[in-house]
């Protein structure tokens, strides 16, 4: 049986605002990384990043300068998550299958800790609010899974924004919470969930159309070739 060649450490071109200067940065400085750290090390620091976001979130619910801190984390597991792949397949490490599914795995963990964090801070109804964002925000990336699986495309931008651009509202955001506090964010924090799963139901959408007409497409050319038989 022919094997099928793992297509997951290949993402689609990234389209997003700062998709392009990223990727020069991660070439220029991939090769300048210590010979003892792997990518797989970087991968797994998601982990201490997520764990510390969970700390200083709590932290942050009687001084909330600890959001500093919490960003800290966030550039962090910015600068772990860019260069992994890349150092894996610079040194040529052999385990992109690996990779993708602990990589992805705790990109949703990492998520969970920065909303769960966040839920620290607010009212009870506000906390409950930010949790409904959870399974909202995972919406996001099973679609991108699940359609590299249809597709064996692996997409994860949505709408002109990448994991880049995400990282740098939640800074922005923390700034934010640290000049003003957290009372205006409460009031808006319904339609931040709505907007989200507006924006959910978009993307999927057009994953599914995009994935339908793929199925049409190879259907027709299957009924062109037994018609032509």
């Amino acid at each position: 049986m022919e094997k099928k060649s793992f297509g997951g450490d290949k993402k689609l071109p990234m389209k997003s605002l700062l998709a392009k200067y990223e990727r020069k940065l991660i070439d220029t400085n991939v090769s300048k990384f210590p010979k003892w750290i792997e990518g797989y090390h970087l991968t797994l620091l998601t982990i201490v990043w997520s764990l510390f976001l969970l700390l200083f979130g709590y932290l942050a619910k009687n001084n909330i300068h600890w959001l500093w801190a919490s960003s800290v984390m966030v550039f962090l597991q910015w600068f772990t998550d860019s260069f992994d792949g890349a150092l894996g397949r610079t040194r040529d490490t052999g385990i992109p299958r690996w990779g993708y599914y602990m990589d992805h795995f705790l990109d949703y963990i990492f998520i969970c800790a920065v909303l769960v964090g966040y839920s620290f801070m607010l009212e009870a109804q506000s906390r409950q609010i930010v949790l409904f964002l959870v399974p909202v925000f995972g919406c996001f990336l099973v679609s991108s899974y699940l359609a590299f699986g249809a597709t064996n495309e692996f997409k994860i931008t949505f709408l002109g924004a990448g994991p880049t651009e995400v990282r740098i509202y939640i800074i922005v955001l923390n700034i934010a919470l640290i000049i003003f506090g957290t009372a205006w964010i409460e009031k808006i924090l319904p339609y931040i969930l709505a907007a989200s799963i507006i924006l959910m139901c978009i993307v999927v959408f057009r994953t599914q159309k995009y994935i339908w007409n793929m199925d049409m497409a190879e259907k027709r050319a299957r009924d062109n070739n037994q018609a032509e038989q």
